[in-house]
């Protein structure tokens, strides 16, 4: 059954900002292909990163209310990130400055294969070192979504965090999104998937990519676990399915579009992309199918620029990019 499955049941943009907790890095880019970072190499760089960082600078490109809780160091690095998010329109009042950690950084290197390795410097940063600050609460307390990132489970500061800002947050009738991105290299632990379950069962919207929808909800068939999700109280659970478009699942039906035909330069930050130009799109009151061809642009649009951030698109944007752009 395929459906326009309209209104959306996310929390709209006027209740307040979509908000995000977790880390904001530099990127830096081996110009090489190979595995690992175990000789001398060229690199590029530094590009502002941090899948939540993506995320809301995408969501403040669209002119969505954004803001982040994170912690930067007193660096350019830091510098190069907050500004970023500031000239792209996202609140910037709840990033710290650590006077003692760098910023965070993420070295990655493409193999042959088009996989990834990443080298993270997250714990022992500033990335590492969120806090529940009074500038964090303040903006927690006028956001109408909260908007959490697997990776960002990682940190352990991040949790209290998170648990607090989705009490505060449902209380006022807000709603939350779940993208279960978890990189292999910030592998979870016991603790970890305990969380995770928890935001799992909160979610009002699930943001999964290949099998993350199985580690959201262990079962035989895709089919089988989108419909154990959507029992247990999931509104609309988007599957991101690559250069084979989207599709989005609620109890009244289905929407599925078709992806965009680009040439793939750099695929770090395009599900970040997506998952935010989907959100705020239904947060905007957008139709699902209107939603999701947004959400494929933006993730298409994302990959053609090299770096996770430079390929963020306004609506203008998008609009000339889905008329130029064939699909699938």
């Amino acid at each position: 059954m395929t459906v326009d499955v309209t209104p959306s049941s996310l929390a709209p943009e006027s209740l307040g900002p979509t908000i995000t907790v977790g880390e904001i890095l530099v990127e830096i880019m081996a110009t090489t292909i190979g595995k690992g970072f175990l000789d001398a190499q060229s690199l590029i760089g530094p590009f502002p990163s941090g899948a939540p960082a993506i995320f809301i600078d995408q969501v403040a490109k669209l002119g969505g209310q954004a803001g982040i809780i994170a912690t930067v160091g007193n660096d350019d690095f830091g510098r190069l990130n907050v500004e970023r998010l500031r000239r792209d329109g996202a609140d910037v009042s709840a990033i710290a400055v650590s006077p003692d950690y760098p910023t965070g950084s993420a070295f990655v290197r493409y193999a042959d294969d088009g996989t990834r390795d990443f080298v993270y410097n997250i714990a022992r940063s500033a990335a590492g070192n969120i806090d529940l600050n009074d500038s964090a609460r303040v903006l927690i307390a006028r956001a109408g979504h909260l908007h959490v990132m697997g990776s960002a489970l990682s940190i352990p500061a991040v949790w209290p965090i998170i648990d607090y800002a989705l009490r505060e947050i449902k209380q006022r009738g807000g709603t939350l999104s779940l993208d279960p991105n978890m990189r292999k290299e910030l592998a979870a632990g016991d603790e970890t998937g305990r969380q995770f379950k928890a935001l799992v069962a909160a979610s009002d919207l699930l943001l999964p990519s290949g099998d993350e929808l199985f580690v959201a909800c262990p079962a035989a068939t895709e089919d089988e676990a989108i419909k154990e999700l959507l029992a247990s109280g999931i509104a609309e659970i988007v599957v991101k399915r690559g250069q084979h478009g989207s599709a989005l699942y609620t109890k009244a039906g289905s929407v599925s579009r078709p992806a965009f035909l680009v040439d793939e330069i750099d695929p770090t930050g395009a599900g970040d992309c997506f998952g935010a130009t989907y959100l705020t799109c239904r947060r905007l009151g957008h139709a699902a199918a209107q939603a999701l061809d947004y959400a494929n642009a933006a993730g298409a649009r994302n990959v053609t620029r090299r770096g996770p951030m430079e390929g963020t698109s306004a609506f203008p944007e998008l609009d000339q990019f889905i008329a130029a752009t064939p699909r699938k």
